[in-house]
Order: structure tokens, then sequence, then C-alpha cells
């Protein structure tokens, strides 16, 4: 993934950590791996809304950014690992806060289910 270059020219810092985390899924991702080392299938499956090449797009871009850390084992069928490194812990509060705020906001969100309503039978006359 492309990403702007903070240092050549001016930025908030909001900026530069939105371009970090951006889009649908490297926040989601993220709160996945701070419950520990998983492997893509576990995450896949935490995800049932991500494809298969997107959730790889989006893990090649956080370990680009030094996010995560991808561990590779020398094994038939080889068996690949993702866990948060150090800068990818580092937003744990940030991630933590924007869980609670979806919860807290969950209702007037549009991806919160929809209220149920109850019709009450007619009588008849």
């Amino acid at each position: 993934m492309k990403r702007r270059n903070f240092a050549r020219r001016p930025g908030c810092s909001v900026e530069a950590t939105l371009d970090l985390i951006d889009g649908k899924w490297k926040g989601v991702i993220l709160y996945h791996l701070q419950s520990g080392t998983q492997r893509f299938g576990e995450l896949r499956r935490r995800m049932p809304g991500i494809t298969q090449r997107m959730l790889t797009k989006q893990l090649r871009a956080l370990e680009e950014d030094k996010l995560v850390i991808r561990k590779v084992y020398a094994e038939v069928p080889p068996r690949v690992e993702y866990c948060l490194s150090e800068l990818g812990e580092s937003l744990r509060p940030v991630i933590d806060i924007l869980k609670a705020w979806g919860e807290s906001h969950q209702q007037r969100l549009s991806c919160a289910p929809p209220p149920v309503v109850v019709k009450k039978p007619k009588r008849a006359a």
C-alpha cells in the first residue's frame, strides 16, 4: 500500500495514525491479534466478511508498516503465524477505545442489527 511521507510534508499526527490503520479491516485485524498469536485461518474465521485475498493484502501492509510480525515455520505444510509487534502493541489503547466507542454507539451505527419490531395482530370487528 502506498504510504504518505509525513517527513516531507506537513501532516497532523491523527492523519499519520489513520494512514497506518485505514480501511475496513486493518483495525479489526489488529483487534483480533490483541488476543495473541494467530494463524491465517484463525483470523479468517474470526472475520467471515473478508476475502482471502483482502486478508493477505492487509496483513502484508501491516507487516510492511511494522505493526505485525509474520513468522514462517519450516514445516511441511508450511505454518505461518501472525502477532503484534511492539509498535502494534502500542496501538492497543487506540483499538480498545475504538471498540468501546463502537459498543456505546452501536444503536446509531449502520452496522448495528435492526431493532426488532413486534406487531400486534389486528382484532376482528
